[in-house]
């Protein structure tokens, strides 16, 4: 208990035991279930899952922008050991932008389509810094040069529409770090790029947070953008966490029989294979969760207990895996 008791005092984000629910007329839907994790600061968490697994709706809970009729059932979220899950939204609203930062998959649904790019960031930096509208303005110019936008003396007065995709990511990079944030969730950030841009945008996030030793937490669907960007993943299954650890060991030596399989069905540059390896069935419908472990009917190493009991996280290895194939109970 004292381990993680240490873990959470040290860790700029904690979340405990966090549960998700979705009240409809046929009953409630649980769209989280008793999800941990700590990202520590200036770290990278990726969180990775198929569409449906929760990676997304685990952000949006933290930033707190569920849809309605979603909301927080239980668990805390802390945010340098202050517990920001039940603030009210007026003081949570201060704190949506100011310390912790979001960046989006469509920028468009970041920037508004009528105002000129730098007078939105002027507009963040000046809702929650002290600057003057001078002061805000060149710290505006400093952030669009920071983030690659070329002749950004000259652009800081474009419409994001005079933008490309990419570097209307790159603004909306800008904005997520104009208050200087302690943590920025990044969901699905370069999903609508192509190739070559994504990994300009990945590269550029990386940098970025490491230079002002802000925090990560990555969600995708992809394992090499995790791969290439990410310290530590986590990767969701149905609303729960299927195994968490560092990013070389989840990626060379995965623990859970679903990670497995995802790894699996990655092609290789080292060998070659008549198939892919795919995982049989599909991910379950929220009203229709199985008891025990929710991947135990797609799991080619299921036991009896697997359909009993939900497995909590067991330490395998230098991963953490909800498995009963692990037996010590993580402290």
């Amino acid at each position: 208990m004292s381990s993680t008791r240490n873990s959470a005092d040290q860790a700029l984000l904690s979340v405990r035991n966090l549960r998700v629910e979705f009240p409809t007329r046929h009953g409630t839907l649980v769209a989280l279930d008793d999800v941990s994790f700590d990202i520590a600061p200036g770290e990278v968490l990726g969180v990775v899952g198929e569409s449906g697994a929760g990676k997304s709706m685990t952000g949006n809970a933290v930033i707190r922008l569920l849809e309605p009729p979603g909301r927080i059932a239980g668990g805390e979220i802390r945010l340098r050991g202050e517990r920001i899950d039940d603030l009210p939204e007026s003081a949570f609203r201060r704190l949506r932008g100011r310390r912790i930062g979001m960046i989006f998959q469509d920028p468009l649904t970041s920037l508004n389509p009528l105002f000129a790019i730098g007078d939105q960031i002027v507009e963040t930096i000046r809702a929650h810094l002290p600057l003057t509208e001078k002061q805000a303005r060149a710290r505006a110019l400093a952030l669009l040069k920071e983030v690659g936008i070329p002749a950004a003396e000259n652009r800081i007065n474009a419409y994001p529409h005079e933008f490309s995709g990419g570097m209307r990511q790159r603004v909306v990079i800008a904005l997520a770090l104009a208050a200087e944030p302690e943590l920025v969730i990044a969901d699905e950030p370069t999903t609508a790029l192509d190739v070559s841009v994504q990994a300009q945008i990945l590269a550029l996030l990386k940098r970025l947070c490491a230079d002002h030793g802000t925090a990560v937490m990555l969600v995708t669907h992809d394992m090499g953008v995790i791969a290439e960007t990410a310290d530590r993943v986590a990767v969701m299954y149905a609303g729960r966490l299927a195994e968490i650890g560092p990013v070389d060991a989840v990626i060379r030596e995965p623990r859970h029989p679903y990670t497995q399989g995802l790894m699996e069905s990655i092609p290789s540059m080292h060998e070659t294979r008549q198939r892919l390896h795919q995982i049989n069935g599909s991910m379950p419908r929220l009203a229709a969760i199985p008891a025990g472990c929710a991947f135990n009917p797609r799991c080619p190493r299921v036991m009896e207990r697997c359909r009993r009991e939900v497995p909590g996280l067991r330490q395998a290895g230098t991963s953490r895996a909800a498995c009963w194939l692990y037996q010590g109970d993580v402290p």
